[in-house]
């Protein structure tokens, strides 16, 4: 039906009622006591709607305290649709509070920094990851000017200029920032910083890497392919020849050692490559350590060993890799006749593997970079002791699998000590049958 005609219809027929009850009073008792009912009635019927009319503009000043009426009449349909209103009104307050939760948590959550900026660049907003890229804090500088609170004469020359279709690429506070800043509306701006420190230190070590391994490998080429074309070049005498095959297999040995710390290297740094702990003997390990120690040693040290701790949970073959690294190259850099002690011992919350030696020591401002891939204190020295330069990244890389850290003290000419420290997490819990014993 007609929205006019079921407003109209019910208020007619009150008054034809009102109307023909007058007439009726009218016909029974006379004229004036019906002309007095009807004044009457006419006055309570605009009472009654005085009353609602305030009700209605108090509801509409207090929409959330005030309480509407059930209405009579007229009344009944506009307050029910008022009513359905302030429900759908306060469903969708509620949807929008839920969606702006949702964004501030997604923002909040983002790696990306987010400023949001009016036209003349003063701070509206920023998420957690600006301020940290930034220097900036929300409650603090919200309403100050970006180019007052970022002092950085690249970023202003890029503000100043205004050509934001390419990125700004900015040094700040110790970060490489990728900075972008869009155009959002008509009187605000989106800044946009994106930190690509790791990014650019991983890219770092990749082109170092790669430059290094290539010289790596590049030098004992040269020493094969220079005596290869000696000896197809020349007559070489059968002493001559033979010194030079052994050269050439010492060189072929060291390329072949490199390339297998390279994938080794590869292989713990793959997350296609994940651990699986076992019961490490720690007895056995230590052993074959020491007999690897000594066979490269060839008598010209002392190497002791003492073994008093538990076994432990991860990678034999991991393990092994990386303690016997460490005695290696104590090995490599001490001087005949000099000590190594090999040590395994258990603490009230960790279990060490330690490393002694009296060598040649290191510098205090080599000792934070040995674990990088070809990092050498004395480049003469590795050659002839013909070490990789990847076996301290190897260790590295083999601790951090086992939630293990590595505790360097050396001296320049007094020797080095390495200490792995394995958490109580690793330990393997005692045996059934030694526990009997």
């Amino acid at each position: 039906m007609n929205p006019k005609l079921l407003f109209w219809v019910p208020a007619a027929l009150r008054m034809g009622i009102i109307l023909a009850g007058v007439g009726v009073l009218g016909f029974l008792f006379g004229a004036m006591p019906a002309l007095i009912v009807a004044c009457v009635a006419m006055a309570l019927l605009v009472f009654v709607q005085l009353g609602y009319l305030y009700q209605l503009s108090d509801w509409l000043d207090h929409p959330h305290s005030a309480k509407l009426p059930d209405g009579w009449g007229a009344w009944t349909n506009i307050f029910s649709r008022l009513y359905r209103l302030r429900r759908d009104d306060e469903k969708n307050q509620a949807e929008l509070t839920e969606w702006l939760a949702r964004f501030r948590q997604a923002m909040h959550l983002l790696p990306d920094g987010v400023v949001i900026m009016d036209d003349v660049l003063f701070l509206e907003w920023c998420n957690p990851a600006a301020e940290q890229h930034l220097g900036l804090t929300h409650e603090r500088d919200k309403g100050m000017r970006v180019t007052n609170l970022v002092r950085s004469p690249d970023f202003m020359d890029y503000i100043i200029l205004g050509r934001y279709e390419q990125p700004l690429t900015l040094s700040f506070r110790e970060r490489k920032l990728i900075v972008h800043i869009i155009p959002f509306e008509n009187r605000r701006q989106i800044l946009v910083t994106h930190d690509a420190t790791e990014t650019e230190r991983t890219e770092m070590m990749r082109r170092d890497f790669i430059a290094n391994a290539s010289h790596e490998l590049r030098t004992p080429l040269t020493v094969i392919v220079g005596f290869l074309e000696i000896a197809a070049s020349e007559q070489l005498d059968q002493a001559t020849r033979m010194g030079h095959l052994k050269l050439m297999t010492e060189q072929g040995h060291r390329m072949q050692h490199l390339i297998e710390d390279m994938l080794t290297l590869s292989r713990l740094e793959s997350v296609d490559y994940p651990m699986r702990p076992e019961r490490v003997d720690v007895l056995k390990l230590m052993g074959q350590i020491q007999r690897d120690a000594r066979a490269l040693s060839a008598g010209k040290h002392e190497i002791s060993m003492d073994v008093d701790g538990p076994d432990v949970m991860g990678s034999y073959d991991e393990l092994y890799s990386a303690f016997g690294n460490l005695a290696s190259n104590a090995v490599r850099y001490t001087p005949a006749g000099g000590t190594i002690h090999l040590e395994w011992k258990e603490g009230p919350s960790w279990a060490k593997f330690s490393v002694v030696d009296t060598g040649i020591g290191i510098s205090p401002e080599h000792i934070s970079r040995l674990t990088e891939r070809f990092y050498r204190v004395d480049k003469s020295r590795s050659r002839e002791t013909q070490g990789t330069g990847l076996g301290l990244a190897i260790v590295k890389h083999v601790l951090l699998r086992h939630g293990a850290t590595l505790q360097i003290k050396s001296e320049a000419g007094k020797g080095s000590s390495f200490v792995v420290c394995m958490p109580k997490a690793a330990i393997a819990p005692r045996q059934p049958e030694l526990l009997l014993n």
